[in-house]
């Protein structure tokens, strides 16, 4: 076993530890708490970089290379429950991308939380949430993932509710915590089904892991309720844990709500760690959703499913439903968090229709560019003292060029503009792969259409926030202003990676796809040529040019004046875009029906544990109090009454009797005298003639 390998397990534990100490560190001592908390995420990267390049030194062929370290955990009976991480190119990947985007939000919340009086709770929490999201990473148990997952979920309602003064922040951290658990519940589940048809829960065990070919062989034989293979029906248990963490329809709705806590947590949640781990589930368990499904009764005879078909339409449905919300919000934040939950169905879509490098592509180039994005909306927040409307901002590229620049780039990037940046090859691999799926062409056009919007709603918000004149309240005495250099040296390095990370995995040159699936990149500038691949990407540009230029031409080519003037697609289709501002009603949809039968059924519950369950122990414990009351009777006035008299009955006698025993010879004489005149009496009465 390796260096890399054996201490594997000290890249969760270090921000576990900077969170224990900051925990009981007080709170005036905030550059304590940065500096272990920064300090653990450095040597974190670090140990992460290590097991990276232990992975870049692989064998070529090594397709499926992992290296684990397992151990004992306990033993009941004559079963023992192991425990472990592994290592390889999915786990290196994930580490260094999670250690590396947190370190840069934990040195820009330095700048964005400054004068937070909770200051050093806030870095508690955000190492909490760090360790958390590691350890699900580097867990070879799914046991071990679970614990870690839930974990993140605790962490994460810390951190969006931190502010929990504000009504909103609290009930955004329950919303959050209360949807995730609903699919984290049906997860549990899968977890239960998947121990009991393997015996482990360990992903890789020499051959015996649940996720190894001599197991997933024998699993493919058995089929569940309506010919359901069983490997797809807990991959389709499972994949309800990645719904609610990943906020995929119909759990999507606690992830906007997030929104409520600090920036510096959106980018957090929403860029590289909480978000990601439902795409990163999928993923690891990637040979047991992938395995064939039986055939499934209501598909058609001989159509096999496996739960992959599954997370492709959830995710191509999202990617679509999600982007036409976005369209209509105001709150800078809130258009990000849904273009989130549309990039995450992007995500979910690749992984169903062209597998995990190209899911996790688009996961790790998302991971830059949407933190870019976050932390670049909380450098304008900050910058206009506070606002997060869109409406009441504009003009701040000559105030903030620095915001400016990299959120262009940020913007450009999530966009999907062509040729230099990121989000352009990783999408257009999703959109590839997509139109090559056997089984339907909708997701195919379903990720067209999201792709459109998503350049739409991303122009509008850059012509509303950046561009035309500043619609400030007159209320802000001072003009925006630029964010300290803390805080725009992250955005920086970010944008970089922005734009950098999208040639790693170009037809062109391949490299991340065959570091993933291993194999050997070669460099073949002619595949981007190729009749298909070109195609696509040339549809890809048309869809951005598209989407930009409409965004352009309803939003840019005349300024917005007034933070009080109607939208233009309110002035247009007033209907839909009430639709869309109002998020397709789902919320409202859940409180009139699954929030409103829960409600009635507590108050049911409540009516029967007072009215019934109550009564009856009352009715019980009157009549035990009415049996004490006649068992007191029965005490007092019978038998003790009784027993009270009878002894002073005895008592008056062994009186009486006392009396004739008083030591005096006189007293005895006179009474044998009057015996013995009785006895004479009687004696002469009886001898009486008759």
């Amino acid at each position: 076993m390796t260096f890399q390998v054996q201490y594997l397990f000290l890249i969760p534990l270090l921000p576990l530890i900077a969170a224990a100490m900051i925990a009981v560190t007080r709170q005036p001592h905030k550059r304590f708490a940065a500096t272990m908390g920064i300090g653990a995420m450095v040597i974190s990267l670090t140990l992460s970089c290590a097991a990276f390049a232990k992975t870049l030194h692989r064998s070529s062929s090594a397709a499926n290379f992992h290296e684990v370290h397992n151990f004992n955990w306990f033993t009941f009976g004559e079963t023992t429950l192991q425990l472990g991480w592994v290592l390889d190119p999915l786990t290196a990947i994930m580490l260094v991308m999670v250690t590396f985007v947190s370190l840069l939000i934990f040195i820009y919340s330095i700048g964005y939380m400054a004068h937070d009086e909770n200051f050093t709770r806030f870095f508690c929490f955000l190492s909490l949430f760090a360790a958390a999201m590691l350890g699900l990473i580097i867990a070879n148990n799914l046991l071990l993932l679970f614990m870690c997952w839930e974990l993140v979920g605790l962490a994460s309602y810390l951190l969006i509710g931190f502010w929990y003064q504000k009504p909103s922040a609290a009930a955004a951290a329950k919303k959050a915590f209360i949807t995730t658990r609903i699919g984290d519940v049906v997860f549990f589940l899968g977890i239960l089904w998947l121990y009991s048809q393997s015996g482990t829960l360990l992903f890789y065990a020499d051959g015996k892991g649940c996720l190894e070919n001599l197991q997933q062989a024998e699993w493919a034989a058995r089929t569940t309720i309506g010919g359901m293979a069983i490997t797809t029906g807990i991959g389709l248990l499972i994949f309800c844990g990645a719904i609610g963490k990943s906020g995929q329809v119909p759990l999507h709705v606690w992830l906007p709500d997030a929104m409520e806590g600090p920036t510096p947590v959106s980018a957090l949640i929403h860029a590289a760690t909480m978000v990601a781990a439902g795409v990163f589930l999928v993923a690891r368990v990637y040979p047991l959703m992938s395995a064939n499904g039986g055939e499934v009764a209501g598909w058609g005879p001989g159509i096999h499913i496996s739960a992959l078909t599954v997370v492709t339409w959830v995710g191509a449905i999202t990617a679509v439903f999600a982007a036409c919300i976005a369209v209509a919000q105001t709150d800078i934040k809130r258009i990000l968090a849904y273009s989130t939950v549309s990039q995450l169905g992007f995500m979910m879509m690749g992984l169903g229709v062209g597998g995990v490098a190209v899911g996790m592509f688009h996961l790790i180039a998302h991971a830059f560019f949407k933190a870019l994005l976050f932390l670049g909306a909380g450098s304008v927040i900050h910058g206009c003292h506070e606002e997060q409307d869109i409406r009441r901002m504009g003009g701040l590229k000559k105030f903030m060029p620095v915001t400016f620049a990299t959120y262009a780039i940020g913007m450009m990037a999530l966009s999907g503009v062509p040729i230099l940046f990121s989000g352009f090859w990783s999408k257009d691999a999703i959109l590839h792969a997509a139109h090559d799926w056997p089984v339907s062409k909708i997701p195919f056009y379903l990720g067209v259409s999201g792709a459109l919007l998503t350049a739409f709603y991303m122009t509008r918000q850059m012509c509303y926030v950046f561009f035309g004149n500043n619609r400030a309240d007159s209320h802000h005495a001072t003009k925006p202003h630029e964010s300290p250099r803390v805080m725009t040296l992250p955005l920086t390095i970010l944008a970089v990676f922005a734009v950098m990370l999208g040639f790693i995995g170009t037809p062109a040159w391949p490299w991340f796809q065959s570091y993933l699936n291993g194999g050997q990149p070669l460099f073949n500038f002619a595949e981007l040529w190729q009749g298909e691949v070109r195609s696509i990407l040339l549809l890809s540009t048309v869809i951005v040019a598209v989407g930009i230029g409409l965004g352009w031409w309803f939003y840019g080519r005349k300024p917005i004046t007034s933070p009080d003037a109607e939208d233009v697609l309110e002035r247009l289709r007033p209907d839909i875009y009430e639709l869309f501002r109002n998020k397709f009603y789902i919320d409202e949809l859940y409180e009139a029906t699954v929030i409103r039968f829960f409600v009635w059924w507590a108050q049911l519950c409540d009516s029967m544990d007072y009215w019934v369950w109550n009564g009856a122990v009352l009715a019980v414990s009157y009549l035990i109090l009415a049996l004490a009351w006649v068992n007191r009777l029965i005490d007092e006035y019978a038998v003790n009454l009784g027993f009270d008299e009878g002894c002073k009955g005895v008592a008056e006698g062994g009186k009486l009797f006392s009396r004739l025993q008083n030591g005096r010879v006189q007293s005895y004489l006179r009474v044998i005298g009057v015996a013995l005149t009785v006895l004479i009496l009687v004696l002469i009465w009886g001898c009486r003639p008759s």
